[in-house]
Parts: structure tokens; C-alpha cells; sequence
């Protein structure tokens, strides 16, 4: 494929530098298009990034364009199988889509680089796992987000608990402490399986599991994944939350918002649509990570965020792999924490955030995050999602090892539909 230059005319030396060439020379520079996500960064970031980035490639032009998640699937599958010019040389994905991408057979192999100059060994797994497709690395963590507990700092006081609780049964002991005098000891909606997913990943389980054949298998029947879903429905209990909806259905920002919640689990950024809905909440929120089974570290968490992808057909592999360099190594990394209050991409670089409590607690959780099942398949489970289904048959009293055995068998013909 021809490789794409950046056009430069001009008729005087002084000129040249306006244009984009190099000083003192007539070379031109090479754009290297990238697709980002809207509000993954914010303009100011991606302004300053731009120009340190290009003040030191020379020889490089960044064309960032922002995409909209609305329909992404279907145009990064498209740019994967182009061969025209317009296609970009460097995407942001979600973690959990790479597979569906490496299925296709359009992304670039970035094992190398990931060993030799970005560090992989230090990633946050639920980042770095979803990227990695037997062995070889195809998608490169950029920026992460996890749910965390917020919790009613004024709630805890007035039921004579000075401090987060870390163990999972010291959760359940304080929320049952805070599950009085009006007060819902947490807001938990029965079909919050990401929450659920932390749970059963304490326990040893999973959603679903890969055999060595390469054939996936709905796992939720397992006994590991039973006892997950089993303290999920003790928690649940201790509070008011709907058994046959998600914490989107009511939002659970609004019900929170209403002062009679001690805790939901969150993302920490859900904190200012609570502020704007109940301002008397502002200074009376604090946040901890989601409890582990022992105080040794924090519960599991479903990792969400971003992975960056070069396509294969690039015509600049070269310059692709130097902005990724850039967006992943520990100076952009920090930056971009900071300013968009995301965990960084390597354990290591925590302490950029620990100024900030939210992040702080998100961060914890992050080193013990997990993601969903690389299957290329996966978006599919979701869209029909059995687990949900599951989820409330067992919240309203159905058996949960009958349930379990159902979903998983659900699970399994979805992911398995492309074999047949």
C-alpha cells in the first residue's frame, strides 16, 4: 500500500516550518492516523500530547480523530479490511473486543514490542488478558476502570464503623449493621453480573472456560462459581435493590442520591451525578475497594477500559508502534490518570493517583482485576445475556444449581454458534 505523506508546498524557507517540514530541510513528515474514543481523553490532553509527540518524531504528523462508541464494531471491522489510504494506523478499543478483532485476522502481531520495550509483565492482567490470544499480544493496555465501593461516610459513623470493612464477611457483618433504621445497608440490583463476576472469580470459577480443543463451555454450574453467586445473594438481601434489573434500571446514581443508601458498587466518576442530584451529599462520600475473601488484598474486580490496536494493513507499522509507545509508556500514562481520573496501565504507576480517593480505591482493585472470556463470541452472550436471566430466578428463590446448569448451557450454544 502506498504510503500516506503529508502534503507540503511552500514557496519560502520560512514557510517550511509552518508547513510542517522539517527545519532546515525539505523532508516531508508521515501522518500517522489515529482513532480514539470520545471522552477517552480530553482535548487539552490529546493537545498536549500531540505536540510533545510530534516535536519529537520530526518526521511524523498525528491525524487524531475521535470516534463515537454508537456502532464502533462494524467500523473498525470495516478499516480492518480496507485497502484504501483513509485507513488508521493506530485504534482504541475496548479491552474486551480484541478477540473479536483477532478472530478477523486484522490486527498486527505486537509481541515483540510488548516484551521488549513496553514492559508487559507489569500490565494489569484484566488489561493485558483480553489483548493476548494464545501467547502473542495483540492488544496493548492503555488506561483502565474498575468499580469500587461508595459508601455514606456520615451512614458508617452513625452505625459505629470507624473503618471500610476488607474481608467479604466483614462486609456482610457492617452492611447488616447499616441495614436499619430506614436505611438500606447497600443498593445492589439483582442483575449486576459484573459485580457477580468479581465474586466468582474469589471463588476459582468463571463465566465460561476454554477447553484444550479450543471449545468454550458456560461455566456458571461450577461449584467455585455457586459460592460466588451465592454471597452476591447474601449481600443483595440487605438492601432494597430490584431482583429482576440492572443498576442501570433505575439508574443507581438517583437511588443513592436519595440518602437512605449506606454503599453501591461503582466506578468512583458516578460520585458527581450523586453531587449534582443531592448536593447535601458533597463531602459526606468516601470509597474502598470491593472486599477480598481474606484482608490480604481486594476482592476481584471486572476491569474495564481500553487496549490500543495497530491494524495489519497499516502502511506505517513504524510509526503506529512509536505513538503507542508514547500513549503507553509512563510519562503519557501518568498524564493521562491524572487528568481523566483512569488507573494507569501498569500496577507500578499507581501512585500517580493516589492522591485522589476514588482513584486511589480503583487503582487497589485494578492489581487483582479480571475481564470477561476472550471468546470472539463474547459481545454475542452479552447481547442476550442468559446470566442476568440466571441471576434473578436465584434472587427469587429458584434453585440456584438448576438456574446455573440452564444459563451455562445457554452460554455454551452462543459461544459455540460459529463452529456449526
Amino acid at each position: 500500500m502506498k504510503r500516506r505523506l503529508l502534503a507540503v508546498v511552500c514557496v519560502t524557507a520560512s514557510l517550511l516550518t509552518a508547513c510542517g517540514a522539517l527545519p532546515g530541510s525539505g523532508a516531508q513528515r508521515r501522518t500517522v492516523t489515529v482513532w480514539l474514543m470520545k471522552d477517552s481523553a480530553s482535548k487539552e490532553f490529546l493537545k498536549r500530547f500531540t505536540e510533545d509527540f510530534e516535536d519529537r518524531h520530526g518526521d511524523l504528523r498525528l491525524d487524531i480523530r475521535i470516534q463515537e462508541w454508537t456502532g464502533i464494531g462494524e467500523k473498525v471491522q470495516a478499516a480492518l479490511k480496507a485497502e484504501d489510504e483513509a485507513v488508521p494506523d493506530v485504534i482504541e478499543v475496548g479491552n474486551t473486543q480484541v478477540a473479536q478483532y483477532v478472530d478477523g485476522g486484522g490486527l498486527s502481531d505486537l509481541t515483540l514490542e510488548s516484551m521488549r520495550d513496553w514492559g508487559m509483565n507489569d500490565w494489569l492482567p484484566g488489561l493485558a488478558g483480553p489483548g493476548r490470544i494464545d501467547t502473542r499480544q495483540f492488544g496493548i493496555p492503555w488506561y483502565a476502570a474498575n468499580r469500587v465501593v461508595i459508601y455514606r461516610k456520615d451512614l458508617f459513623a452513625g452505625a459505629g464503623i470507624k473503618q471500610p470493612p476488607k474481608t467479604r464477611e466483614q462486609w456482610l457483618t457492617d452492611t447488616e449493621r447499616l441495614d436499619a433504621d430506614g436505611n438500606q445497608g447497600i443498593y445492589l440490583a439483582g442483575q449486576d453480573w459484573y459485580t457477580l463476576s468479581g465474586f466468582i472469580w474469589d471463588e476459582g470459577g468463571d463465566l465460561a472456560e476454554e477447553s484444550s480443543s479450543g471449545h468454550w463451555e458456560g461455566s456458571l454450574g461450577t461449584p467455585a462459581a455457586l459460592r460466588g453467586m451465592d454471597f452476591y445473594r447474601r449481600l443483595q438481601a440487605l438492601g432494597k435493590g430490584p431482583v429482576d434489573a440492572d443498576e442501570e434500571h433505575p439508574p443507581q446514581s438517583g437511588v443513592f442520591a436519595k440518602g437512605r443508601v449506606a454503599q453501591i458498587v461503582a466506578v468512583p466518576g458516578l460520585v458527581q451525578a450523586i453531587e449534582r442530584t443531592n448536593p447535601d451529599l458533597k463531602g459526606k462520600l468516601g470509597f474502598f475497594p470491593v472486599p477480598g475473601k481474606t484482608a490480604a488484598a481486594p476482592g476481584a474486580v471486572f476491569t474495564g477500559g481500553s487496549d490500543l490496536v495497530v491494524p495489519k494493513n497499516t502502511d506505517d507499522r513504524a510509526g503506529a508502534t512509536d505513538v503507542v509507545s508514547a500513549l503507553v509508556g509512563a510519562k503519557w500514562q501518568t498524564e493521562l490518570a491524572r487528568t481523566m481520573n483512569y488507573v494507569p496501565n501498569k500496577t507500578k504507576l499507581a501512585d500517580a493517583v493516589s492522591g485522589e480517593e476514588g482513584v486511589a480505591a480503583m487503582a487497589a482493585g485494578a492489581a487483582h482485576g479480571r475481564a470477561t472470556p476472550s471468546s470472539p463470541q463474547w459481545a454475542a452472550v452479552e447481547a442476550d445475556n442468559p446470566i442476568k436471566d440466571c441471576m434473578s430466578k436465584i434472587l427469587g428463590g429458584a434453585d440456584p444449581a438448576t438456574e446455573a446448569r440452564r444459563a451455562s448451557g445457554r452460554i455454551t450454544k452462543i459461544l459455540e454458534a460459529d463452529r456449526r
